[in-house]
């Protein structure tokens, strides 16, 4: 299979080796980008693009096969249960249907499909984990996607729609919450987010690649929250931070 047709053809984009470029995409068929160019929960195709990236460059680096890569990366969201249910998320009914159509043989379909069933934090809290290159490679980028710049702009728009403040000082994070469980306060507050998901994301990364990326992402995220705190004179986050870092640390 070309995946530079798949690509095009599909997704209205067409991807070379460290090079896209924006095409028409003049075919029938619904594709990544009609299912996601206007979601504003952060799963869009902005997100996608910079996932895909990611993966191709972590990719090089892993040796990994760049066609496999490219189409988990392209497809890892097109089924989200938070997007689309648990229906799809459980069947990975666009992802299947969207190879189906253009035409991915069916071992492709199967490597690909093993990957989407365990990339994700949600899945990871449940004890699945990308068994393939590939897949350990995508799943890595996805998550340095939530990290970094980009990950705090993620944040900041989810609190524009949704009408929730960044920071609330008076709304600590519940650590160590069970798996699966998403208390109400966290939706209140993008730092309690930030501490209760987004600032554990650097350790469970797969591959090296991954592991270096995230690392320096992370402390992206872990200086803005210096600043912010010192600038809001709220001392007692400083001291909340540098106890979840220390604690963090020895936990690995």
């Amino acid at each position: 299979m070309d995946v530079k047709k798949f690509i095009h053809c599909c997704f209205g984009y067409r991807v070379e080796i460290g090079l896209r470029r924006l095409d028409n995409d003049k075919s029938n068929k619904k594709s990544v980008n009609e299912l996601l160019n206007k979601d504003d929960s952060g799963h869009g195709m902005e997100h996608i693009n910079r996932v895909l990236d990611l993966s191709l460059e972590f990719s090089k680096k892993e040796s990994g096969n760049q066609e496999i890569v490219s189409l988990i990366a392209l497809l890892h969201d097109v089924d989200d249960y938070k997007l689309f249910g648990m229906d799809n998320a459980e069947n990975l009914t666009n992802a299947k249907r969207i190879m189906k159509e253009c035409n991915v043989d069916e071992n492709t379909q199967k490597q690909v499909c093993l990957a989407l069933n365990n990339i994700g934090y949600s899945k990871r809290l449940k004890g699945c984990i990308p068994t393939t290159l590939e897949g350990k490679i995508v799943s890595d980028a996805d998550m340095c996607d939530a990290l970094g710049a980009n990950g705090l702009l993620r944040e900041y728009k989810y609190c524009l729609k949704h009408g929730k403040p960044f920071f609330d000082r008076s709304i600590f994070p519940t650590e160590d919450m069970p798996m699966g469980n998403h208390p109400s306060k966290c939706a209140e507050s993008s730092v309690c987010h930030l501490f209760e998901k987004i600032l554990k994301l650097k350790d469970l990364m797969l591959t090296e690649s991954g592991k270096e990326e995230a690392k320096s992402r992370h402390q992206i995220i872990v200086d803005f929250l210096y600043h912010l705190f010192d600038e809001e004179n709220a001392s007692e986050w400083t001291d909340y931070l540098n106890k979840y870092t220390k604690k963090r640390k020895r936990r690995l």
